[in-house]
């Protein structure tokens, strides 16, 4: 009863719609059973035009949910009794996206697809591993909903990111900083004598999208060679792209593989010990895609048996990675914890570019990012 009347307390700071949908076959029987409650709702209608009704997930600092008011204003937001507390997390299923045009965040994409009224999907993450699936797809063809992702908004980051670590090995900045931290001894001959020069390097980037093309930009001062490789190249991408087949044949001649693979049964495993055997031993492994698309036990071996120079994670498999797994205290991995996307302003950023193609959805324009479906 208690959590009860939290809940309707929480609903007075809106104004709420009265939705009261039945609940679905499959909300039905999961747990305990739900509260036959409208979801929250925030009416930003000016009763002048019929409102598109938006459902949002996401759990949005007050900041970047005003803005997002402001952006709807004559239209309506609804949101779901609990909002997701990760960008990351998966949805579950909600009676009030029954009732929604839009939604914006991580809805089941199951009930995604059986919602005749949903026209438009757009994730709050540059992933979409658990949208990717055919049904969906052709769900989304057939009525002519389209789903887009927020790659516009990590592309400039993940880019930013894997640089920075590009840079920081090549002038050998976190041996020097392990330095400052130990014994402090006077490293100079030797890391003066490690360091090397970005400028005339190969670099192969295994997946060609918005991270990609970003991060091509940043490495053009430093004539780097630079080749990717994505499953159907279109022949107008910004570097020298071929298919993925041809990867084994490019890895032995790459100072720098950048892996920026995406998660799904194509690419499960993708880095396999054959083809981390097949980098060189002065290479650098640098994975910002998902940890599923490397065999991690033999990552392991290379690295504890100098096969490759080194690797740099922002992602690993699981995540969290346990304290005591054995890349923790590998000196030549160096792992940040699935930060590369991180920003001051991630979630304004992602209110914003929901809101310009929100725009574009109303003037009936070409959407951007999209991933599945076409113009609604």
């Amino acid at each position: 009863m208690r959590t009860l009347r939290k809940f309707v307390l929480q609903l007075a700071h809106f104004d709420v719609q009265p939705l009261t949908p039945a609940l679905s076959p499959e909300y039905e029987g999961e747990g305990e059973a739900p509260l036959h409650l409208p979801a929250k709702a925030c009416n930003c209608s000016d009763m002048n035009s019929a409102p598109l009704t938006v459902w949002c997930n996401a759990h949005f600092p007050d900041g970047p949910m005003a803005e997002l008011r402001e952006r709807l204003k004559g239209h309506t937001l609804v949101f779901p009794a609990d909002l997701n507390k990760s960008n990351l997390a998966a949805g579950g299923i909600d009676p009030s996206l029954e009732h929604a045009d839009i939604a914006l965040g991580q809805p089941d994409p199951q009930q995604a697809i059986r919602l005749p009224r949903l026209k438009w999907v757009h994730l709050t993450t540059a992933g979409y591993t658990r949208y990717d699936r055919d049904d969906l797809r052709e769900a989304f063809l057939r009525r002519g909903a389209v789903l887009t992702n927020s790659s516009g908004v990590y592309a400039e980051p993940c880019a930013e990111h894997v640089f920075a670590m590009m840079l920081s090995m090549a002038r050998r900045l976190p041996q020097c900083v392990d330095d400052q931290r130990g014994a402090r001894p006077w490293h100079s001959a030797e890391h003066r004598e490690h360091c090397h020069l970005l400028v005339g390097q190969n670099v192969l980037i295994l997946g060609f999208g918005a991270i990609a093309t970003r991060l091509v930009e940043l490495l053009a001062p430093f004539r780097m060679h630079i080749t990717a490789v994505r499953r159907r190249p279109s022949g107008n991408e910004s570097c020298r792209v071929l298919p993925t087949e041809q990867t084994d044949a490019l890895l032995p001649e790459a100072d720098h593989v950048v892996n920026i693979l995406p998660a799904n049964p194509a690419t499960e495993g993708f880095l396999t010990r054959h083809r981390l055997g097949l980098m060189k031993s002065t290479a650098l492994l640098y994975n910002i895609g998902r940890g599923t698309t490397v065999d991690q036990p033999a990552l392991v071996q290379a690295l504890r048996e100098h096969k490759i120079a080194g690797a740099y994670l922002d992602v690993t498999d699981p995540e969290p990675l346990p304290a005591d797994h054995p890349l923790w205290s590998l000196p030549n991995c160096y792992i940040t914890p699935h930060t590369a996307g991180g920003q001051a302003a991630e979630f304004s950023k992602l209110v914003e570019h929901f809101a310009d193609n929100f725009d574009r959805f109303v003037k009936g324009e070409k959407l951007l990012d999209v991933v599945a479906g076409g113009k609604p």
